[in-house]
């Protein structure tokens, strides 16, 4: 994809946007919060991969190498603006005249946890989303992040603690 992508082959850039465009946009949406600007630092993203194409030497996935490009983009943004984030209106469907209790409860601990998880700074927030519901392992998170090993795991440790203290004092 990168050679082809190089040589200019038509439709071979589109090609490696279409496959990674999830994985930037989950990777900008999830640390700046804005959907506007989410999509200008998507788009911000892959002209810097553009550019950059040249540079990737093969020694990670190319998947790495734009998550890292992605994330970058947004932590300085981040830096540039100290902005309050805006928040994402994700409102879980009411429940349905024939829900169970069970399925309204599970429906509000959902909603609990998504609160929790969006109530954390945007590096453990990212790191959290990453590990726990993209389900990639310690190893691919550093690499995604720019971040050692050890942080993915102290902000791991640290965000548990704080989603558990924040579930128990809102029950």
């Amino acid at each position: 994809m990168v050679h082809a992508a190089l040589s200019g082959q038509p439709g071979a850039f589109a090609a490696l946007v279409h496959a990674h465009q999830r994985l930037v946009w989950l990777l900008v949406q999830r640390l700046v919060r804005d959907p506007e600007d989410a999509r200008e630092l998507g788009q911000e993203a892959f002209m810097r991969v553009s550019q950059r194409l040249h540079q990737f030497r093969f020694e990670s996935s190319l998947r790495t190498w734009i998550g890292r490009i992605a994330t970058s983009v947004a932590l300085r943004h981040l830096e540039r603006q100290r902005l309050p984030t805006v928040e994402i209106d994700e409102a879980l469907p009411l429940p349905a005249a024939d829900d169970t209790a069970a399925e309204v409860d599970a429906r509000q601990q959902h909603e609990r946890l998504r609160d929790a998880i969006d109530a954390l700074a945007p590096v453990p927030r990212l790191v959290v989303t990453l590990f726990y519901l993209e389900e990639l392992p310690v190893a691919e998170v550093a690499a995604l992040t720019g971040l050692p090993d050890n942080t993915v795991k102290s902000h791991l440790a640290r965000s548990r603690a704080r989603l558990r203290q924040h579930l128990e004092t809102s029950r």
